[in-house]
Formats: structure tokens, C-alpha cells, sequence
């Protein structure tokens, strides 16, 4: 509805701006700007390789808890009680596990939003502020978006200025590269001549930033170890009640023949 409203006003202003011969109109392509942007391009294929690896992941984690339920339902005849109760408690626990972890990757605060605010917003801003750099240097009253939900019934290519947005961009990147790299050489210049204190405090920083990656890497070690802990347990708990099972198979084998033998005996 208030997609219907933004195109149903923006139609009327545009209709004013055809009506009064000192107002001036023109129009971008996003997607073709955005498409020619290679630093966008670069940052959406990033985002999409790890939206395609959680996806993948939240998969597989998906897939192993089917399995557990699917063997619980199998099993589920020659389990106890407390072991019944014990795998339940165990796919709830995956179950909710799995749910954070797409709420981390998927929520509204999570990976995802964040890693698109980081790649890709910095490009998007740089095309809105190249269009108002234009606009206002042009002396355009409106600028429409072609491909936005606003409808455009016929638009004539000497109004699009898209081509002038991905140009001002390039050359800003260009200034921008250059810049950078004119920095970095007098940061490498600063570096030789830093006091002992500037470096001793440069040194306690990398040794912190070192410290936090070792315990990140412990942390993630500690869990895999729990992670391998829980599955072997599992497989003993499988191994014993696969021998319960043969053994009541057994039983009820050697019972039938000793009542056969018996009914043989009586004949």
C-alpha cells in the first residue's frame, strides 16, 4: 500500500515538473549503476559465498537432527524410559542450537545484515551522493529511480544520467586509491621514526588483539572437543543397545525353538 502511494506521488510530481517548463527531471538505472561498480560487485558475490556456506551449514545441522529423530522412532520399542527422555532432551537441545544459530546468520541484527551494512551499503551511499552531486550541479529538481517500484510508463534516454553517476564514481574510487596509498607511505614513514613508548604500545595492542584470537581459537577448540565427546558417548549408547537388541533377539530365537523342540517332544 505505501509502495502504491510513494509511485502515485511521485507520478504527480512528475506530472508538475512536465507542466511547468522551468523544472527539470531526469532519471538513474540503480541496478545498471550498481552492476557496473566493480567494488559492488566484489562485496555482493562476497556477501552471497557466505550466505550460500551458512545456508549449507544450517543444512546439514537441519538434516543430522532428522536422522536422530528418524532413529529415536526406530528405536523408540527397546529404549528405556530414561534414554527416551535423554535423546528427546538431547534433539531439543540441537533443535534450539540450530535456531540461534539461524537467528545469528538471519536475524535482524545478525551476520547477514551486518556484513551487507559493511560491504555494500558504503557503495550504495557513494551512488546517492554522486546523484545529488549531479543533481545539484545540473540544477535537477526531481531525480527518479528506473529501477524502483515506480512504474515508468516511457522515459527518454537523454534523461538518464546513469552513466555520468558510475563515472563520478570511478573517478572518486581513483582519487580515493590514490590517496590511501599516499597515506600508507607516510604511515610507513611515521612507523620509523615512532618513540620507544609509541611501539612498546603498538607491541601491547597486536599482543592483546593476539591474546583475544588464541582465546577465540580455544573457545571454538573446546567445543568441537565437546562436540566429539557427545558423539562417542552416542556411539556407545547405539553400540549398547544394538547389543540389547541382538541379545533379545537371541532370547526370543532360542525360546521359540526350545517351545518348538517341546511341542515336538509331546507329539
Amino acid at each position: 500500500m505505501k509502495k502504491n502511494i510513494l509511485s502515485i506521488v511521485l507520478l504527480l510530481l512528475a506530472s508538475i515538473a512536465v507542466a511547468q517548463k522551468n523544472q527539470r527531471i531526469a532519471y538513474i538505472d540503480m541496478e545498471y549503476i550498481l552492476q557496473n561498480i566493480p567494488a559492488y560487485m566484489d562485496a555482493q558475490n562476497s556477501l552471497d559465498s557466505k550466505v550460500e556456506r551458512w545456508k549449507t551449514k544450517l543444512d546439514k545441522e537441519a538434516r543430522a537432527i532428522e536422522v536422530l529423530k528418524t532413529d529415536l522412532a526406530n528405536e523408540k520399542a527397546i529404549l528405556t524410559k530414561e534414554l527416551i527422555e535423554e535423546r528427546e532432551e538431547d534433539i531439543n537441545i540441537k533443535q534450539e542450537s540450530l535456531r540461534r544459530l539461524e537467528s545469528l546468520y538471519f536475524g535482524p541484527n545478525g551476520d547477514m545484515y551486518n556484513l551487507r551494512k559493511q560491504l555494500v551499503k558504503p557503495v550504495q551511499d557513494q551512488v546517492y551522493n554522486a546523484v545529488q552531486t549531479i543533481a545539484s550541479r545540473k540544477k535537477y529538481d526531481f531525480v527518479f529511480d528506473k529501477s524502483s517500484d515506480l512504474v515508468m510508463l516511457y522515459s527518454n534516454k537523454k534523461h538518464d544520467i546513469s552513466d555520468l553517476v558510475v563515472q563520478m564514481i570511478n573517478i572518486d574510487q581513483k582519487k580515493q586509491a590514490k590517496k590511501d596509498k599516499i597515506n600508507a607511505k607516510k604511515e610507513l614513514l611515521k612507523d620509523d621514526n615512532l618513540s620507544e613508548a609509541r611501539k612498546e604500545k603498538i607491541a601491547k595492542k597486536n599482543e592483546l588483539k593476539d591474546k583475544k584470537e588464541a582465546d577465540r581459537l580455544a573457545k571454538i577448540k573446546q567445543i568441537e572437543e565437546k562436540r566429539k565427546q557427545r558423539l562417542k558417548e552416542r556411539a556407545e549408547k547405539r553400540k549398547l543397545l544394538q547389543e540389547k537388541r541382538e541379545a533379545l533377539l537371541k532370547a526370543q530365537q532360542e525360546a521359540r525353538k526350545k517351545k518348538e523342540e517341546d511341542t515336538s517332544k509331546d507329539k
